[in-house]
């Protein structure tokens, strides 16, 4: 596979993933404005996802930890705050890992790769974390509940449509629950680990199931760079978080989303 290939779907995929713009709409526009790419085949995806993933671990080590001995307390039936925090990200990730899994069961993904439906989303959703992150009169509230969580959660489920984003649509849907930006950021990309943690699994069973056509200098090239540029996105939009609304990014959904419909309709 070319190397300018390699280095921009790496890139892509690290730069958009935890960020509210939707990797995926990025990298169907990609594959529309470069005649002739091949598809970059599950090994690809896979060292892009291990590359992101890689970067949230690191950056929120801390809470991997919590997540990690959370997870082995379960096993234990042990209570902790790290168990409580294991569990309730559980809970978030179920409606995504039942709507993903229907529409692999289905073979339905093809019907959500349309430019138009993908610009269409990128701007409906725009829209909707501008709403949600309109300035509240009542003070933050970012308490974890369960009802909270599982609404975070149906929420992260749209995320199986292109141009939704799985980090766009729960940080609208945990603003709109009165959570503060950079409570509502961090809680996505903790949600991110479990999310690319399970998709990467099915892209492995795809590796084993079909092989793989990538060399291992290619997936190695991708792991390194999804990894900074995703470790770099999260750096920039943590820090923005903290300073300033998510409007800029509504207005960059509003505008490549109009561009992809005008991809579409050429």
């Amino acid at each position: 596979m070319p190397l300018l290939q390699l280095i921009i779907l790496a890139i892509i995929q690290g730069l958009t993933e935890f960020i509210p713009v939707s990797s995926s709409a990025h990298l169907v526009l990609a594959h529309y404005l470069v005649p002739g790419w091949q598809d970059q085949g599950p090994l690809i995806d896979i060292a892009a996802h291990v590359g992101t993933l890689g970067a949230v671990m690191i950056y929120f080590r801390k809470e991997t930890g919590q997540l990690v001995t959370g997870g082995i307390d379960v096993l234990r039936l042990r209570d902790s705050q790290e168990r409580t925090l294991f569990l309730l990200l559980a809970l978030a990730t179920v409606p995504l890992v039942i709507a993903g899994g229907l529409l692999y069961l289905l073979d339905a993904t093809w019907l959500l790769r349309n430019p138009f439906i993908i610009g269409t989303s990128f701007i409906v959703f725009g829209i909707l974390l501008w709403i949600a992150d309109r300035p509240k009169p009542e003070p933050a509230n970012n308490t974890l509940s369960i009802r909270k969580v599982a609404l975070i959660g149906l929420a992260q489920a749209l995320a199986i449509i292109p141009g939704a984003s799985r980090s766009g649509v729960t940080i609208t849907a945990a603003r709109f629950l009165g959570m503060a930006r950079p409570e509502a950021a961090r809680f996505s990309m903790l949600l991110s680990i479990p999310a690319i943690l399970i998709s990467g699994a099915v892209v492995a069973l795809d590796i084993i199931a079909g092989g793989a056509t990538a060399t291992a200098s290619d997936a190695l090239i991708v792991v390194i760079l999804s990894f900074l540029a995703g470790y770099a996105a999260i750096f920039v939009f943590m820090k923005m978080a903290e300073r300033m609304s998510f409007t800029p990014f509504v207005i960059y959904r509003l505008v490549f989303g109009t561009i992809l419909i005008a991809v579409a309709l050429i």
